[in-house]
């Protein structure tokens, strides 16, 4: 099993908002909850628009902003936000080999 499918089990509820979107995860083993915000944004980076760009180039700005595709997530993709969320507080997880899966710690 891929370990990205294993994160999304992790996975509890999803929150977003404008501006974040926060992860709920609850390891299965221990019962523990660990929280995640990220920024509401695509997983490589930020969306950058300088006033210049937005005034010179308003429909071109516009469709860097509004269409940019963001991934919340998905098993066939690895650069979701839910694995920007899970890289943050990773540190509070491990990988156990017997169960195939994390768990907190």
């Amino acid at each position: 099993m891929r370990k990205n499918k294993n994160i999304l089990s992790l996975v509890d509820h999803v929150k977003i908002d404008s501006n974040t979107v926060t992860c709920y995860f609850k390891c299965t083993q221990t019962n523990k909850r660990v929280v995640s915000v990220v920024p509401f944004e695509p997983y490589e980076g930020k969306i950058e628009l300088t006033y210049k760009d937005i005034l010179f180039h308003p429909i071109k700005s516009y469709h860097i902003y509004y269409h940019t595709p963001i991934v919340i997530y998905g098993d066939k993709n690895d650069k979701t936000i839910v694995d920007k969320a899970f890289k943050k507080v990773a540190n509070k997880f491990r990988w156990n080999e017997q169960i195939n899966n994390y768990i907190c710690v």
